[in-house]
């Protein structure tokens, strides 16, 4: 379920600074690293959670990737969370 895989996203606080980093504008993976004090290639398995959660989008620009977040999955969620505690 979606749900479940964006929520164990969501539970590292490492990936939530890097999805508040691209709250404010979209970024490379180089952009990201300056934020943080880890190697690159554990920044790398980071972003690839948080693709595959559908959180964050990447494309291709020239020899960088850019990284995007993705609102509509954050919409969903949104709205799966107000329906769980409805009553």
């Amino acid at each position: 379920m979606i749900f479940n895989q964006t929520m164990q996203a969501l539970s590292d606080p490492t990936r939530r600074k890097i999805l508040e980093l691209l709250k404010k504008d979209d970024m490379s993976a180089g952009q990201i690293a300056q934020n943080f004090s880890i190697t690159l290639p554990s920044l790398s398995h980071h972003l690839n959670i948080l693709k595959n959660a559908d959180l964050v989008t990447s494309q291709r620009s020239g020899q960088e990737i850019i990284y995007s977040l993705n609102l509509s999955v954050f919409e969903e969620l949104s709205k799966a969370l107000i329906k769980f505690f409805q009553k």
